[in-house]
């Protein structure tokens, strides 16, 4: 029996991950973005690179992408992702918290840049819906590109690094209006302005409220239906279910899918599953945002750096040098330090992934001329390849300014899991009480705990705990393990325990790892897996019966508690010298059966 496939759609979806399994790999070994890889991939091997010769040569047809809309449809799925957890990163009382920024500094941004290459396009001779949708545009940033570079920088604590937060979340923020803007206008060309926007904004109400309707009265009983199920699949599935449900919701009103998945991630960040769904959808969402990029790289027209380079050059180098003027300027009227205020402005500069939306929609609803907007976009694509050596640049003229003045109050909110921190695993009886201690000495910790009723429970009574299970090393990462100062494991089962000491000594070799134990044998075996202290339960319940015979039998409190504390660690050496015994015995046992096995040989 013979099948019929389409060849087409296999050998487009073989390019795509070819790139990302080849191409990314090696621009990030070079040190550059992954990103900047799936933009340069997408436009050389997309229809208007070396896929335009795949006609006259055949071999082409197979490392080119021939079908655009194949890979574009696929990618903007990418976008949807990265704007729900963007919502899921953002909480409203840290949204409060950093409102002057956000609402205030990069509000300004993106209203005074879109308003001066607004203004500039008109007197250019372009029409004004034209020109505010170009240079609303073009004022944003890329927000994936920033957010890497800090990120594998380690500066997104670090003043630039929340200024640059602040600013690209009212970018994205704005994303949505002009979205909204561009249906409103190209949807009234042959009708009444105020009609449309009456409509659009009646349907953009209904959407709004059937989302966070949903949202609070059914996303939480819906996940912790599936989470009692204890099934990776389904909360997978349940996650993406809910991203694109709410997306396409946001869809049918009007509105894009991102502003529906963003709305839900909102929601979402407040409830106890926020980390376990963020591991979730996060490599689902990389893989479709290099798609996203991918496709971005394919509607780069390289002729139009042939075409006119010099008027290419000067549209490169103004949108960097006015946007990046202009939000040192703001950032100086916000109090920023000078050095806080240039290093951002430079590193915001460039355009961003949201330009090739915002563009690419208008194009397709014939709002803008197409060799415009093919030219728009190939200055977009060229500045956003420069970020990292703007990024250069700017930290070594900060460095030479730094010291002038302090950093803004309002920079100094601390994300979620930030350094230092300790991650308790468990959240049960013994959880509860290694969480209030730490409370008590003010030193901060993420809890999490696997069983999903009792962490709804304990969230209902004013417990920081989440959801999560400590055995994926993807919510590990989602719990700050990089930047954690140790990790303190109080669940019961043996198994669990093992998993995630193996898992995070694995991760990080300089960090603390406190676990229980069942009982001594089980302690050893922590220790051979790199525990740091393990504290089996059976002999600390003696130390402590022991201890209250003591001091009943009238022994005095202070001899009583230091005899116990020798005896425990007595123990603990016991356990550890065992444990280190246990390992060589394997060493020398393994390369004994080696030398045995030469010897035969």
């Amino acid at each position: 029996m013979t099948t019929t496939i389409d060849t087409g759609a296999y050998s487009d979806a073989l390019v795509f991950l070819g790139t990302a399994g080849v191409v990314v790999p090696i621009v990030r070994r070079l040190g550059v973005s992954p990103i900047l890889g799936y933009l340069g991939a997408g436009a050389v091997l997309g229809p208007l690179g070396l896929g335009s010769f795949s006609g006259t040569i055949p071999p082409l047809y197979w490392v080119t992408i021939t079908n655009s809309g194949s890979v574009t449809s696929i990618g903007d799925l990418g976008v949807v992702f990265l704007l729900f957890l963007i919502g899921l990163e953002m909480s409203f009382h840290r949204l409060m918290t950093m409102r002057r920024l956000v609402v205030g500094l990069g509000g300004s941004q993106v209203l005074l840049t879109s308003a001066v290459f607004a203004g500039a396009l008109v007197l250019g001779g372009r029409s004004p819906p034209e020109a505010i949708v170009l240079g609303a545009s073009l004022s944003l940033s890329s927000t994936a590109i920033v957010l890497e570079l800090l990120s594998n920088q380690e500066r997104l604590a670090t003043g630039v690094g929340r200024a640059s937060f602040s600013i690209l979340l009212a970018q994205d923020l704005a994303v949505i209006p002009i979205l909204l803007f561009i249906s409103i206008a190209a949807g009234s060309a042959g009708g009444s302005v105020l009609a449309s926007l009456g409509i659009a904004l009646l349907q953009a109400a209904v959407a709004i409220i059937a989302i966070v309707a949903f949202g609070r009265w059914l996303l939480r009983p819906l996940f912790r239906l599936v989470a009692t199920a204890r099934s990776d699949e389904l909360f997978i599935a349940t996650a993406v279910f809910v991203v694109v449900g709410s997306g396409v919701i946001a869809a049918e009103a009007g509105l894009s899918m991102a502003l529906g998945a963003f709305v839900a991630g909102l929601l979402l960040a407040e409830t106890e599953y926020r980390k376990a769904v963020e591991a979730t959808i996060a490599p689902v969402k990389g893989l479709l945002l290099g798609m996203f990029f991918f496709a971005v790289g394919m509607s780069i027209d390289f002729r139009e750096l042939v075409h006119e380079p010099v008027l290419m050059l000067g549209a490169v180098v103004t949108l960097i040098a006015v946007k990046s003027l202009l939000l040192t300027g703001l950032a100086r009227l916000f109090r920023l330090s000078w050095p806080v205020a240039l290093e951002t402005g430079l590193l915001l500069g460039p355009g961003g992934e949201f330009a090739f939306v915002g563009i690419g929609m208008a194009r397709a609803l014939g709002l803008i001329d197409a060799r415009l907007a093919s030219f728009a976009l190939a200055a977009a694509a060229v500045t956003m390849a420069l970020t990292p050596l703007l990024s250069i640049v700017g930290r070594r003229l900060s460095a030479r300014l730094r010291g002038q003045k302090a950093i803004d109050p309002a920079l100094v909110v601390r994300p979620s899991g930030g350094q230092k921190h300790a991650i308790v695993v468990g959240y049960g009886r013994v959880g509860k009480v290694v969480c209030a201690l730490l409370r008590e000495h003010r030193i901060s910790y993420i809890a999490a705990d696997s069983d999903a009723v009792t962490v709804g429970r304990d969230r209902r009574e004013g417990h920081e705990v989440y959801y999560g299970d400590a055995a994926d090393v993807r919510f590990l990462e989602t719990c700050g393990l990089a930047k954690a100062a140790g990790v303190i494991i109080t669940v019961h089962s043996s198994n669990v325990i093992d998993q995630v000491v193996e898992h995070v000594r694995g991760m990080r070799q300089d960090i603390i790892i406190i676990a229980r134990a069942r009982d001594a044998d089980h302690a050893r075996h922590l220790y051979e897996l790199g525990a740091t202290d393990a504290v089996p339960e059976t002999i600390e319940a003696s130390l402590q019966l022991s201890e209250a015979a003591l001091v009943a039998l009238g022994v005095a409190m202070g001899p009583a508690i230091a005899s116990i504390h020798e005896k425990r660690d007595e123990i603990r050496r016991t356990l550890q010298k065992a444990a280190d015994g246990a390992g060589l015995r394997q060493i020398h046992s393994v390369k004994a059966k080696t030398h045995k096995a030469k010897g035969a040989a």
